[in-house]
């Protein structure tokens, strides 16, 4: 239904410049949610419409944020972690990812030699056997996370446990799995295989120093493939 308004109750300039000093009345008193946009029109003296459009100016200044259903609030929207995470790998790449990979699992494979049960070597016996018996890419991405994952739990720290959940999902960018699987080769997962097997042996005997340095090897023998492609694709470019 339409609303009836006379013409000074239809001036968003000056519903403008009243909410400009109600939301600064309200963040001094500590508020966190501005009053409803019929309250403010009561109090404003101006049509909800003219109060709409001044909302929107100052949402766009960064002085209010409002969700639909909960209302308006004081400040700038919270950041909304999980769309920050998957938007991630559009501003990222795979060597970039390495970087970070190479910063933290070596420190989660020295941390789980300490910490790890037998439990938690179990499983990682287990799922590196599945990944060796993996048949197609869905699987060996599948059971090569959740390895290094059973080893990032082991660690015992839930802030680097979930780090590493961060940089997992970031990785499992569709195109990116593809290329690594390109580079998969048979010699590439013999040395895999073997590298998994030392990583975990070094937990089991309760190692932290060869843990972590066998996590790094396995990490940088990812990274060398990984730079290699990349210097072929550029060659295979400037040849054309």
């Amino acid at each position: 239904m339409n609303e009836t308004e006379k013409p000074s109750q239809r001036n968003s300039s000056m519903a403008l410049e009243r909410l400009r000093i109600i939301v600064d009345q309200l963040t001094a008193e500590g508020a966190e949610q501005v009053p409803t946009e019929r309250e403010l029109s009561e109090t404003i003296g101006v049509g909800r419409r003219a109060v709409r459009r001044a909302l929107e100016v100052l949402e766009t200044e960064g002085k209010i944020w409002r969700r639909q259903g909960a209302g308006t609030f004081i400040g700038s929207e919270p950041a909304h972690p999980e769309k920050q995470i998957l938007s991630l790998h559009e501003n990222s790449n795979m060597l970039e990812v390495m970087e970070v990979r190479l910063q933290i699992e070596p420190v989660l494979a020295r941390l789980a030699a300490l910490r790890a049960n037998s439990a938690d070597i179990a499983a990682m016996r287990e799922v590196a056997g599945r990944l060796g018996k993996a048949e197609d890419m869905d699987g060996r991405e599948l059971w090569d996370s959740a390895l290094h994952r059973a080893i990032a739990r082991a660690a015992k720290n839930a802030l680097f446990l979930a780090l590493f959940d961060v940089v997992d999902r970031v990785r499992q960018d569709a195109a990116w799995r593809h290329v690594r699987e390109a580079l998969r080769t048979s010699d590439a997962m013999t040395l895999y295989k073997s590298q998994h097997v030392d990583i975990i042996k070094a937990i089991e005997n309760r190692d932290p120093v060869s843990a972590e340095k066998a996590m790094r090897s396995h990490l940088l023998a990812l990274q060398q493939r990984l730079l290699y492609q990349n210097v072929t694709e550029v060659a295979d470019v400037e040849g054309h």
